[in-house]
């Protein structure tokens, strides 16, 4: 939507270069982003796009501390990282599948507490996702007989 070169009033002993501004339109939620730069190469578009970008894997990352608290990781090496980090993204996957398979109207977060919850119970899993709050059917506490 616009693209200017400004400088910060008020702030210039603090930061006395040129700054970009880049004001772009979020089509997909309604509304307009302003974004302070000092890259000068990229042209609007491109600065937009990175920010989207960025944005998502902010986002991913908040989802991925909130919902399944990982504190630190175990490894510190890069394939330690990326064996941990791809594990969360497949048990995201899986969790958005079951939220999709569901016909409750889950919440993310509240699909996963209760996964933790019932992850020791044995319940038909699609029953389960339907009518979250049934009462589980009673254990077949039949015992086979082993031949010796």
């Amino acid at each position: 939507m616009s693209d200017e070169v400004i400088f910060l009033r008020g702030s210039q002993d603090k930061y006395p270069e040129r700054l970009r501004k880049v004001v772009v339109c979020d089509v997909e939620n309604h509304r307009t982003l302003t974004l302070l730069t000092n890259n000068f190469e990229l042209d609007a578009q491109t600065i937009g796009d990175i920010y989207k970008a960025r944005w998502q894997i902010e986002s991913f990352f908040k989802m991925l501390k909130q919902n399944f608290k990982i504190k630190t990781f175990i490894g510190t090496s890069e394939n330690a990282v990326r064996i941990q980090v791809w594990t969360a993204l497949i048990a995201i996957l899986l969790t958005k599948y079951l939220k999709f398979l569901s016909k409750a109207k889950w919440h993310f977060s509240t699909l996963v507490t209760f996964l933790k919850w019932n992850l020791f119970v044995y319940r038909d899993l699609q029953q389960w996702l339907d009518q979250p709050f049934t009462k589980p059917p009673e254990p077949d506490l039949f015992q086979p007989e082993f031949a010796f």
